[in-house]
This record gives structure tokens, C-alpha cells and sequence, in this order.
């Protein structure tokens, strides 16, 4: 295996190298009620290098024009991108090509309206033919979303409205996620997540109920899309967790627990943009010496887990947090 690329371990602000990619095929009506037209989209997935934060858009069809309205949309919420990573689809290529036409054209006419970055222009680098795994970074992000994503929505034709608004709390779900402690003190139970470089602290969903075991029948349209992102958090946060630590042999141990160490601690009933994070606070070995309970100190009080409901995090001097 190579080593990383040079903007994977430099320091930089959020999506100045990014990677992009596309995730399924979905199906968009026209309008509301019955008569309607649907046609086929897609969702343009675009991953942050440093952070590996996620952006999700909606892009209404196969070309470049589409993807050049969904990058634009991308930029101006995120930030100039000094390079775009991808592999040799030709919607990418035929996109770079007009990327590099309207910088030509722009030239010093445009300086005042987009600076010094508009004279450079946006670096665009593709993957070699037939080597997805090139591209491991965002094909992990796609692959986060796009497996759950076909059986949430199913047969279900939205709108664009709601499938932007479906996409923006999807993508909270994903830049929620735990990466790595954030200090190593005891009474510290926070982590590091994507959402921390985004607006500075963890991202969360606005508390409602679950409306998993509703039937979608008695739900309003905007209830329905709730239900969906519900949905998805509950099956995708359980993959993510397993992905953390997966566990091939019961009988063969991974890694050792240790006081003070911070972990996700797994529960089914978790609700979206919620991480139940917890402090090993004591170690409770059997007469074989091996470690299967642990004493935890989380923001309600004390509990008692087996250690197969836990995920430890990477310390704060940890180099390289898991791959997500």
C-alpha cells in the first residue's frame, strides 16, 4: 500500500482538497400529488481530505451542466476548493473541461468578484482508469450512504425540495460521527467529529420523536422524509459502529481496555446526531484475568456494560483516528 497523499496529513481548512463521487440513482417528481412526471437523479458526494466531513447534493441528471450547478451550489456554502479529486467518469471529465474554459474566459475581468484563487483555478485530478480503490476516501463516504439510502427512500418519488432537505439531515447524520477523543482527561466526554471543523462544535438533530414504527400512512409528507432520516441513522450508525471494531473471533482479544480511555458505547434506541459517549472509570476482569465488564462514567452517572457494547475511540496522541 502507497502512502497518503500529501492533503491527506497537511493541516488546511475544510474541503480544500476535496473528493467527489457519485451515489445511486433516485427518482424525482415534478410535483405534488397525483399525475406527476418523475424522472431519474442523483447525489453528488463530496468529502473533505482533511477532515473527511461530507457534503451531499442533489444533482438532477447525468451531465456536466448538472454537476457544474450542484459544484457551484457546493462552493458557495463551503469555500473555493483548491483541488477535486475524483475517478475518469465522464461527467468529471466533461466538467473539468468547462471548469477550465470559465477560468480562461474569467481571467484578471473577474479578479474583484472571485480574488487571487480565480487566476489559479481549481486543480482537478483524476484516479487512473479501473482503480476505484484509488479512491478509498470518498468511495467509503458513498458507500456510508448509498447502501442504506436505496432501501429507506425505496420506491418513494420526492420532490427536490425534499429530497435537499433529506440530504442535508443525512449529511448531519454522517459529519456526527465520532472520529477520535478530544483530550485524554478523565472527566472530558468529548469527541472529535467532522462537524467540530465545520461550525466549530458537534453537530445535533433537533429532539423529536421517533416515528420509526409509525405506519408511512398516517404521516405527513414532511413527517414521511423524518422517518426516512430515522430510518437511515438507525441502520447506518450500527454498521459505522461495527466498522470501528469489528470482532471476527469471540474468542481472540483486539485491543486492551484501560481506565480513563473514551468510548461509544452501543444502543439500538440512540436518536439521530446522538453519540453516547462514556469514561471507563473501572476494570472488572474475571478469574481468567480477561476483561468482559467495565465500570462507565457518561453525563447522566455511572454504568455498568459488557465490553462488547463498546467501541473505544483513538486517544488525543493518536496519529491516525479509524477509518470511517
Amino acid at each position: 500500500m502507497g502512502s497518503l497523499p500529501r492533503a491527506r496529513v497537511q493541516p488546511s481548512r475544510p474541503f480544500l482538497h476535496t473528493g467527489v463521487d457519485y451515489a445511486g440513482l433516485i427518482w424525482l417528481r415534478t410535483a405534488k400529488g397525483r399525475g406527476h412526471k418523475a424522472y431519474k437523479a442523483f447525489i453528488a458526494v463530496f468529502v473533505c481530505f482533511s477532515t473527511r466531513a461530507v457534503h451531499l447534493e442533489a444533482v438532477s441528471d447525468y451531465s456536466a451542466d448538472a454537476f457544474l450547478a450542484a459544484f457551484r451550489r457546493f462552493i458557495s456554502r463551503r469555500g473555493m476548493c483548491q483541488a477535486v479529486y475524483s475517478d475518469q467518469g465522464t461527467t468529471f471529465v466533461g466538467a473539468d473541461s468547462q471548469l477550465r474554459a470559465l477560468f480562461r474566459a474569467g481571467g484578471r475581468d473577474s479578479y474583484r468578484i472571485l480574488g487571487r484563487l480565480m487566476d489559479d483555478g481549481i486543480r482537478w485530478h483524476f484516479n487512473p482508469p479501473a482503480a476505484p480503490h484509488f479512491g478509498g476516501l470518498w468511495e467509503a463516504a458513498v458507500k456510508a450512504m448509498k447502501h442504506h439510502l436505496r432501501r429507506v427512500i425505496g420506491k418513494t418519488k420526492l420532490t427536490f425540495e425534499e429530497v435537499t432537505t433529506f440530504l442535508s439531515e443525512v449529511e448531519a447524520c454522517l459529519n456526527s460521527r465520532s472520529l477520535q477523543a478530544l483530550t485524554d482527561d478523565p472527566e472530558d466526554l468529548d469527541a472529535l467529529t467532522p462537524g467540530h471543523f465545520i461550525v466549530g462544535v458537534p453537530l445535533n438533530a433537533i429532539p423529536e420523536p421517533s416515528l420509526v414504527d409509525v405506519p408511512s400512512n398516517r404521516l405527513s409528507r414532511w413527517r414521511l422524509l423524518q422517518q426516512m432520516r430515522d430510518h437511515l441513522w438507525q441502520r447506518w450508525s450500527q454498521e459505522y459502529l461495527q466498522a470501528l471494531a469489528p470482532r471476527p473471533k469471540w474468542w481472540s482479544t483486539t485491543g486492551q481496555l484501560r481506565e480513563g480511555q473514551l468510548c461509544l458505547v452501543k444502543n439500538e434506541n440512540t436518536p439521530p446526531c446522538r453519540w453516547p459517549l462514556a469514561r471507563i472509570i473501572r476494570l472488572r476482569p474475571g478469574d481468567d484475568g480477561q476483561v468482559r465488564v467495565v465500570d462507565l462514567q457518561t453525563g447522566q452517572g455511572e454504568l455498568t456494560r459488557p465490553v462488547v457494547k463498546l467501541v473505544p475511540l483513538p486517544s488525543a496522541d493518536t496519529a491516525e483516528p479509524p477509518a470511517a
